[in-house]
């Protein structure tokens, strides 16, 4: 028994060695294989996003037409502007206001849309339609509706009223607001009803059971399941808060009303003006805004999930 419990062990030991090296070479070929397709993504990155970005960080600390090294002058520059003042106000209030409200919004329709499922696929395409048309046709609506001369004026005359340039008033900002919410809620509605598929029927079955209400359902399941889905919809919108320009941009020109004059207003007019120090300087300090905004919500997210 002794000498066949001895050959058992040796026999499994060269079985180990046989295969821990198979095992280490099908490890290493998949990692090749992974890398390859990895690759030309990280390549562009790198010559796209990474190696400029670095650029203007270098930038940011040397003077634009002399080249020699200002050290933080160019950042107490742009902390003084007037005009980097009201951008960096009038993109944080935009920001604030639009996040929760895009959150919102987007979660309801989705709830709703999801109760009623394959009856929705309508709602779900006139939602999407936004993001399907072009910025100049939006900017075409904005003129017909909110222009001195447009529908929403002459509504206001036939009433009795006087014709009001919209653009050129505080209510440019909220049209602003608008116009964003109604480009991204289906967006954010189909990433919430991506979400909603991924809990099981049978947990709310089984709440029902145990006599949930529906409310109790929707925070004690519902809203812990969609966590992650949270995380993604608010970096996105987050990031694409900063991207409302272009609609702005076309109809109003470099220098909108003060209250929807952006950062993006502002990097475009430096950009012109080829204030490329101000220009880095600033847009490192916006980058490293958003980034830390990301790391915290990240960090809240795990701890929440834990």
């Amino acid at each position: 028994m002794l000498m066949v419990k001895r050959q058992q062990k040796k026999l499994q030991q060269q079985l180990q060695h046989v295969q821990e090296p198979t095992w280490q070479n099908k490890a290493k070929s998949d990692l090749k294989v992974a890398l390859c397709f990895i690759a030309p993504s990280l390549i562009g990155v790198l010559i796209f996003i990474l190696i400029p970005f670095i650029d203007v960080i270098r930038r940011s600390f040397f003077g634009a037409m002399s080249g020699k090294f200002v050290g933080l002058k160019n950042y107490s520059a742009i902390f003084q502007n007037e005009a980097f003042k009201l951008a960096t106000m009038n993109t944080l209030k935009f920001t604030v206001i639009c996040i929760p409200l895009l959150i919102l919004s987007s979660l309801g329709l989705a709830l709703l849309i999801h109760q009623l499922g394959k009856k929705a696929q309508l709602f779900k395409m006139t939602f999407l339609l936004p993001m399907a048309i072009p910025v100049a046709s939006v900017v075409l609506l904005w003129q017909v509706l909110f222009h001195q001369n447009g529908l929403l004026s002459k509504g206001i005359i036939a009433l009795g009223g006087q014709g009001v340039d919209w653009m050129k008033t505080d209510w440019s900002f909220w049209i602003l607001i608008l116009s964003y919410l109604w480009r991204n809620i289906g967006y954010d509605m189909v990433l919430w009803l991506a979400g909603l598929s991924t809990i099981s029927p049978a947990v709310y079955e089984a709440a029902k059971v145990d006599g949930a209400t529906g409310w109790q359902q929707f925070i004690k399941i519902t809203i812990p399941q969609l966590l992650p889905t949270l995380f993604t919809i608010v970096v996105l919108s987050l990031l694409n808060s900063f991207k409302v320009f272009r609609e702005a941009y076309l109809i109003a020109g470099d220098y909108p009303h003060d209250s929807m004059y952006m950062l993006q207003h502002l990097f475009n007019n430096w950009f012109v003006s080829l204030d490329i120090d101000k220009l880095s300087a600033a847009a490192t300090v916006v980058a490293g805004v958003i980034f830390i905004l990301v790391l915290l919500l990240q960090k809240t997210w795990e701890e929440d999930a834990e």
